[in-house]
């Protein structure tokens, strides 16, 4: 179990963001709801899902290293 209030834990929260956000993304009613802002705290969705589809390949290799990390390393 990851504690959020560790580092790792921020980092997989941050990781679970972007890539939910990325698949919501190719939603069309859900992206219209709830990506469609794109200033205040409504706008972390927004620029989770742009850095989620951007950056896709770096996101995933770090999914995949710290999937790792938590279970084999931890």
């Amino acid at each position: 179990m990851t504690n959020v209030y560790s580092f790792e834990g921020i980092v997989v929260f941050g990781l679970l963001l972007i890539c939910t956000c990325a698949y919501l993304k190719k939603v069309p009613r859900i992206n219209s709801w709830l990506l469609s802002e794109k200033k205040g705290v409504w706008g972390v969705f927004y620029k989770a899902a742009v850095i989620g589809t951007r950056l896709h390949v770096p996101v995933a290799l770090s999914c995949f290293f710290m999937a790792f990390y938590i279970m084999f390393l931890k």
